[in-house]
């Protein structure tokens, strides 16, 4: 198999439109809510997001970066030291409405790396989560608030998001993994 596009520049928009009006419908104070992208491709998807807000509510938004690097369950070796790029936090997060942003959810993993994460950088009174795609294949009992997209996978495909800020373009792509 091939890799095969599944969302399209204008779809990929469309998800992201709806991921923000459903914002605006659960969020009654919008003025206390921080968007926060997990790097990289997250932190894109808050911005625009933010933007949409900016068109439909006259509000802006703070939007940070979360850098998980350090939180991941599966940097068993520190050693190995990974590479950081550090997180961007642009307001204090005490009492604030927190939606953390990313890409594609799948297994949970990351989702509860960036919930530790953002802990450090104060008590939220409530954090939500977005995400572009949602693939299944959970393995902690975590769920989405605000999903673009369901795209049922095996355990045998890996989702790509592609965005015009680091690949020159918006799309998804399906692939079988170990293929190019």
């Amino acid at each position: 198999m091939v890799k095969k596009e599944v969302i399209d520049e204008v779809t990929m928009k469309r998800a992201l439109t709806r991921i923000t009006y459903e914002i605006i419908e659960r969020n009654y104070n919008i003025d206390q809510l921080v968007l926060v992208g997990i790097k990289t491709r997250g932190i894109y998807i808050a911005r625009r997001i933010a933007q949409r807000l900016q068109q439909l509510e006259n509000v802006q938004v703070p939007v940070g970066a979360l850098d998980i690097t350090l939180y991941r369950d599966d940097q068993k070796n520190l050693q190995d030291q990974p590479e950081l790029y550090g997180s961007d936090i642009p307001t204090n997060l005490e009492g604030k409405e927190v939606i953390v942003v990313d890409d594609v959810l799948f297994t949970g993993r990351t989702i509860r790396a960036a919930l530790d994460a953002i802990m450090d950088f104060g008590r939220p009174q409530k954090i939500a989560l977005a995400v572009l795609i949602d693939r299944g294949h959970r393995e902690l009992p975590i769920r989405a608030d605000f999903v673009g997209k369901n795209i049922p996978t095996s355990s045998t495909e890996e989702i790509i998001v592609e965005m015009l800020e680091t690949d020159g373009a918006d799309r998804v792509l399906i692939n079988k993994k170990g293929e190019s």
